[in-house]
């Protein structure tokens, strides 16, 4: 096992009609961690878009993806990257929209169910273990009686696209902080604030 290396996976659906999704605000961002890493996303044979290099100076060795499947079949693509870059499922990280928690809050944990998320059921299947690190990012609850499915498969809305630059940021903060200092770092910030 490769200890040093980690795969950082964003979720959410292939193709610009979902890119400002709820559901894709785990590509968001890994799209800023590229950003931050100087880094282009490649396709790999593993029907993902990766970036590999280092989180900071001298930070952990990552491999960034965000898998070309559609949410419900992001398992294939995260587990073959785990093998073809020999990461064990305990350095496997997920990021992805929980409408569980309020918008603009940020939770971080370590195994745990899937929540109804098919995204990480389908991860939890191929890695063959739910022992994977998950940073959650809030977009709420549906309005009324809203569909579950139709809710996360909708833009944010104007109030939310304002503070959404934020969210993304203090997401990408929590996975740096994730992987340089670990789980219970980042929670301890993360969760006491709020953020």
């Amino acid at each position: 096992m490769s200890s040093n290396t980690w795969l950082v996976a964003g979720l959410g659906n292939p193709g610009p009609g979902y890119s400002r999704n709820r559901h894709n605000v785990g590509q968001m961002v890994l799209d800023e961690l590229a950003s931050r890493m100087g880094g282009k996303f490649k396709t790999h044979k593993s029907h993902a878009s990766i970036v590999e290099g280092r989180l900071g100076i001298g930070g952990p060795r990552v491999v960034l993806a965000k898998p070309l499947t559609y949410m419900n079949l992001s398992g294939g693509p995260v587990s073959s990257l785990a093998r073809f870059f020999d990461i064990d499922p305990a350095q496997v990280v997920a990021v992805h929209d929980e409408i569980d928690i309020p918008f603009n809050t940020i939770k971080l944990k370590l195994g745990g169910g899937e929540g109804g998320h098919n995204g990480l059921r389908d991860i939890s299947k191929a890695l063959g273990t739910k022992d994977y690190l998950r940073v959650r990012v809030g977009v709420g609850r549906p309005p009324g009686r809203m569909d579950t499915a139709d809710y996360v498969l909708k833009d944010f809305s104007g109030t939310e696209a304002k503070e959404l630059p934020f969210l993304v940021g203090d997401a990408a903060d929590a996975v740096e902080l994730l992987l340089s200092e670990g789980l219970t770092a980042a929670q301890q910030k993360f969760h006491a604030t709020g953020a």
